[in-house]
């Protein structure tokens, strides 16, 4: 893909990637079915409006999905993908300078092809990057998002399983204390459970990302609670972990319903689905850092407010 040009593309999708491929996307993309689709939908157009672009991995990993099949194995991918915005991408206006699209990937594979992808990018990132900003202040920083600060993200060797399955065991233990919502302790001490108190919390355009525990609770984890009711129990598609690099995703993650106060809205009282990524990294026995994709577009829509088509004036079709 990195090589291609536009116009081989979809040849390259044929090659790497069933005819069904299941390619889940943020919105408007949505669910689209067919690499040819997914080349001709996706693909071709990003390449088009992102020049000269380039695919910045920052962090790999790969292994057998913990909630089903022990044969079902995926590979995960994070990074940008970085290039010069020199046409319009969903009415978002192009810029003629650099410009980074924050991506992660859920690969399934099978054989020798893929059969399954969930790709989650932060197109309000890009917004704010072309001066279209969609979101009110958001209680936390967004700049463009490094990787590990341990730079050992690649993992192109195998990694020791011992290793991988503590790095699942903490996410789970978190998963658990996460669900709650009413742990009986004050927040600070649940989530100094499973989080170095040093911990760095990379979230999406529209809420930010935030260092320590402290302000975690406070720049993101405290309001978000505040801000709903009725969350739903954790639904993931796929979650598995290689070394100290570990993640899962959903489609959607949860639903809840807005209390009012989140990212500035009031409330609604209609359930709303977050399709979510994390991706983690852990430092002996805590978790130290969390990549986190959320489609907040997707999320808002729901609610009545279609954010894409009220920043750039162009109303969109997904897959």
């Amino acid at each position: 893909m990195d090589t291609a040009t536009e116009h081989d593309i979809p040849k390259v999708m044929s090659q790497f990637s069933t005819t069904d491929l299941k390619w889940r996307g943020f919105h408007p993309f949505n669910e689209i079915t067919g690499a040819d689709q997914v080349a001709r939908q996706f693909w071709q157009p990003l390449r088009s409006s992102l020049a000269h672009m380039q695919n910045r991995v920052d962090i790999l990993f790969a292994g057998h999905n913990s909630l089903h099949d022990p044969d079902d194995v995926w590979v995960v991918s994070m990074g940008h993908l970085m290039g010069l915005f020199d046409k319009p991408w969903l009415g978002i206006r192009a810029t003629g300078k650099m410009a980074f699209l924050r991506y992660c990937a859920f690969y399934k594979v099978s054989g020798d092809r893929i059969v399954e992808t969930a790709m989650y990018f932060d197109i309000p990132h890009l917004m704010v990057q072309a001066g279209q900003n969609p979101f009110p202040p958001q209680t936390a920083a967004h700049l463009v998002q490094p990787g590990p600060l341990t730079h050992d993200g690649l993992l192109w060797n195998e990694q020791p399983i011992e290793e991988g399955n503590k790095t699942l065991a903490l996410i789970n233990a978190m998963i658990s204390d996460l669900g709650q919502w009413n742990s009986g302790m004050t927040l600070q001490e649940e989530l100094a459970r499973t989080w170095h108190q040093d911990m760095i919390w990379w979230g999406p355009e529209g809420i930010g990302a935030t260092y320590t525990i402290d302000r975690y609770a406070k720049q993101h984890s405290g309001p978000f609670r505040a801000g709903f009711t009725e969350r739903s129990k954790t639904e993931h598609v796929c979650r598995l972990a290689e070394g100290n690099y570990g993640g899962f995703f959903g489609w959607p993650n949860f639903t809840a319903i807005p209390s009012g106060g989140f990212m500035g809205m009031p409330s609604t009282g209609k359930p709303g689905e977050f399709r979510v990524i994390d991706i983690y990294r852990r430092a002996d026995d805590k978790l130290a850092e969390n990549w986190v994709l959320i489609d907040l577009l997707h999320f808002w829509k729901q609610q009545g407010v279609d954010v894409l088509t009220r920043t750039t004036g162009i109303k969109q079709t997904g897959g």
